[in-house]
């Protein structure tokens, strides 16, 4: 997928489509990211995302991802991120829903730390949380 000056958007992944033709709605990941993808397995051998253990929603004001769960012992409950925090920013990056809270803490490299301000009942914070790799599914059988 590229755009009128032939710049890179996105690499396309699948189509969805009535007919089974090539017309439809297509489905792409962004260049950004098969770029840090690509980078990862050349230099890794594999690829390594960031992750915090919670389950993010967008947060109904529009700002901010609204924390509904927290796994237990994982790195958001041990920095002190709780079920109902608002999280406004990663590393003063602004978040304003959970596609960038995700997007954000996966493009972070594990064992890294990093500053989640976070809301919390009216009050405003700022807490560590040391990111780990996100652990890998079971393969299906």
């Amino acid at each position: 997928m590229v755009d009128t000056q032939g710049q890179l958007l996105g690499i396309n992944t699948a189509i969805y489509t009535r007919s089974g033709g090539n017309q439809g709605i297509g489905f792409a990941i962004p260049a950004d990211t098969a770029r840090l993808i690509m980078e990862s397995l050349v230099t890794k051998g594999k690829v390594s995302r960031g992750y915090i253990g919670v389950e993010p929603r967008d947060a109904p004001e529009g700002e901010g991802s609204l924390i509904a769960g927290v796994l237990r012992n994982g790195p958001a409950d041990e920095a002190g991120i709780r079920p109902g925090d608002v999280i406004t920013a990663v590393n003063d990056r602004p978040i304003r829903n959970m596609t960038e809270l995700m997007a954000t803490v996966a493009g972070i490299a594990p064992g890294n730390a990093a500053k989640f301000r976070v809301q919390r009942q009216g009050q405003v914070s700022e807490l560590t949380v040391k990111i780990a790799e996100r652990p890998t599914l079971p393969a299906k059988r």
